[in-house]
């Protein structure tokens, strides 16, 4: 029998910080521990800072704010591919990321974090003080059961933490994360995000002694360890959190000046025209506001002309990814190019932006709009480096051709592309046939052209509906089918659909996430937010390229070249983006004087200001 690293280790009577998998001793003694991980650029705080500079450190806590969510909920698990979970108590991460600095993350549960040059491994210490709510400490146990817990019980987390090839427990209190791949500079900011779950709880019996399971729903309140447990739940209408005064975490440097309120109350509605009209009835704080309809129209009320009721553009430096009716190409209508660009000129947006969205909207023509990652002009030669050994295998416009979407600003123009798109309709086999009194189109073996569009709110169907008409006009037919949020995501979880709207958010150092977003794997992962299907070597060449980038002017490159080859596949009708948040809030609460660039922070580093309260009580 053979005897194992780890037992001649442990013979030799060798620290633990020998222990770490494909690291000698004298580098095990050598390691720079730190304070914070950065993808890229500086760190912006040091080991001795004492709070982000967006907060206010000394603002007061108390208070209650009331916030909205549309729907319903069935579970408060939120880590499992079942079920439609509220929000709940939180399970606080290895590291958590600041909101004034990109792709950044500082000591959370780990008060410090190593990794060797070529990025194969990484190193977590836990702080010994990192306590669960019912008082006991995190462990590198429970961290290593957390990992293959969350793989488990989800598709997103298998497929996120798959170049993660071991974890175990390297000190009392350390844990190794080994990877699967070298040079991969995102990893240790990926097994930073790690939700470190409590194992003694989740193996554990409930009240009733049934077995938990973490793969399945539950509406028993999971344990946590975060500012705010469940304090009552009323089934699909409401979930009221209570911040934990004896919360471990409270007076690190990452949470100083967070947290502030006593209560946050997630308050259900049914859609949301029925929650616009709450909030106007102050039944909750706070609105993000997502319809330019409403925006433009809905917020003509006696608050606002007061003053008891704020409503403000609040302008972020944040990347506006891609928003679109996503077409499904595991269907087979949709595997030809033609019939996609067919879809495309089919739509109206300059029509849809004057008529509904009063002209706040911009058409989006990147995966990676309102960013320098967005591919503008011709390909740079640092981009053509990574295109041309792929010429062959991508449309040919990628080297000649500026993107743009085609453009009805008039009934000619409207015309014209539907023109065009019926002749690119037929090239791809659907010809105009009767149908009794209706021209329909059919391919050689008598099948109509039929598409559905698969929406989870009827908010949605006033912008569909126009586009239905064009494509009738094109002899397609078109049925929209409008389903509750658990239907919804069973359907996209499965990717039971035509054509549904996607939307992918981009961060400002896009990474890992991408294998998902369009990875061949992922299109065949239910679970994964590859909700268009591709299969494409060349995309995941030029994924493979933006997360192995060396610098920030590598990952730029390789973004443009990423975005230039998923345009120019026609695999999804863009919609419009809006490059700031649309904010409206009940004057209750204080900020900070210098918001963060990348969040609004609401309500992290907000606080309620009982003078402002009582102003808005009086009326």
């Amino acid at each position: 029998m053979g005897i194992s690293r780890r037992t001649i280790l442990k013979l030799a009577g060798l620290t633990p910080l020998a222990k770490i998998p494909g690291v000698s001793l004298a580098q095990a003694q050598d390691r720079q521990f730190r304070h914070a991980l950065t993808l890229f650029d500086d760190i912006k705080y040091g080991p001795d800072f004492t709070h982000f500079d967006y907060v206010n450190p000394a603002a007061p806590k108390g208070g209650k704010v009331r916030l909205s969510a549309v729907g319903s909920f069935d579970s408060l698990n939120p880590y499992t591919f079942k079920g439609d979970p509220g929000p709940g108590t939180t399970n606080e991460t290895l590291l958590t990321s600041s909101l004034d600095e990109p792709s950044t993350e500082y000591g959370l549960v780990a008060e410090s974090v190593w990794f060797p040059d070529d990025w194969s491994s990484a190193v977590y210490r836990l702080r010994p003080e990192a306590r669960f709510h019912d008082g006991k400490p995190m462990t590198p146990e429970d961290v290593v059961w957390s990992m293959q817990a969350l793989r488990d019980s989800h598709p997103f987390y298998n497929a996120y933490y798959k170049n993660i090839s071991s974890v175990e427990q390297t000190g009392d209190h350390e844990v190794t994360f080994t990877f699967s791949e070298k040079g991969n500079r995102e990893l240790p900011l990926i097994t930073g995000q790690l939700a470190v779950l409590p194992k003694h709880w989740w193996t554990g019996k409930d009240a009733s002694g049934k077995q938990r399971n973490i793969q399945e729903t539950t509406m028993e309140v999971p344990l946590g360890s975060g500012p705010y447990k469940v304090a009552t739940v009323k089934s699909g209408a409401s979930i009221v959190l209570k911040r934990v005064a004896d919360y471990w975490g409270k007076d690190l440097p990452v949470n100083v000046g967070q947290d502030n309120f006593d209560e946050i109350e997630y308050i259900y509605f049914r859609d949301t025209n029925v929650a616009l009209e709450a909030f106007k009835g102050d039944q909750y704080d706070y609105r993000l506001e997502s319809s330019s309809k409403d925006w433009a129209t809905g917020y003509d009320f006696p608050a606002l002309k007061n003053g008891r009721c704020i409503k403000e553009e609040i302008t972020l430096k944040q990347v506006e990814g891609m928003q679109c009716f996503a077409l499904n190409l595991r269907r087979a209508k949709f595997q030809d190019v033609r019939v996609r660009k067919a879809l495309n000129l089919a739509f109206d947006f300059e029509w849809a932006n004057a008529n509904l969205f009063y002209g706040q909207y911009t058409r989006s023509r990147s995966f990676f709009n309102n960013s320098e990652m967005e591919a503008k002009g011709l390909p740079s030669p640092e981009e053509l480096a990574l295109l041309e050994p792929l010429k062959e295998q991508l449309p040919a416009e990628v080297f000649t051709t500026e993107y743009a979407n085609p453009v009805s600003n008039n009934s000619t123009e409207r015309r014209k592309n539907l023109r065009e798109a019926s002749r690119l309709l037929a090239e791809a086999g659907w010809n105009v046939t009767q149908d009794g009194n209706k021209s329909v189109l059919k391919n050689a073996a008598g099948e109509r052209l039929n598409l559905e569009f698969l929406l989870d709110s009827p908010t949605f169907e006033r912008i569909t509906l126009p586009y239905k008409q064009q494509l009738e006009l094109l002899g397609i037919g078109v049925s929209i089918k409008t389903v509750d949020g658990a239907q919804y995501e069973r359907q996209t979880q499965t990717f039971d659909y035509d054509i549904i709207v996607g939307n992918w958010g981009q961060s400002l150092s896009p990474g890992n996430e991408q294998r998902d977003f369009w990875g061949s794997a992922a299109a065949d992962t239910n679970g994964s937010r590859n909700y268009i299907g591709i299969k494409n070597p060349v995309i995941d060449k030029l994924i493979e390229a933006i997360i192995f980038a060396k610098d920030r002017e590598g990952l730029t490159t390789a973004c443009k070249a990423l975005d230039r080859a998923l345009i120019w596949n026609h695999y999804l009708v863009p919609h419009w983006y809006v490059a700031y948040e649309r904010t409206a809030r009940w004057d209750r609460f204080g900020k900070p004087e210098t918001l963060p660039d990348y969040s609004i922070g609401f309500p992290t580093v907000w606080w309620w200001d009982k003078d402002k309260a009582a102003k808005v009580a009086k009326g």
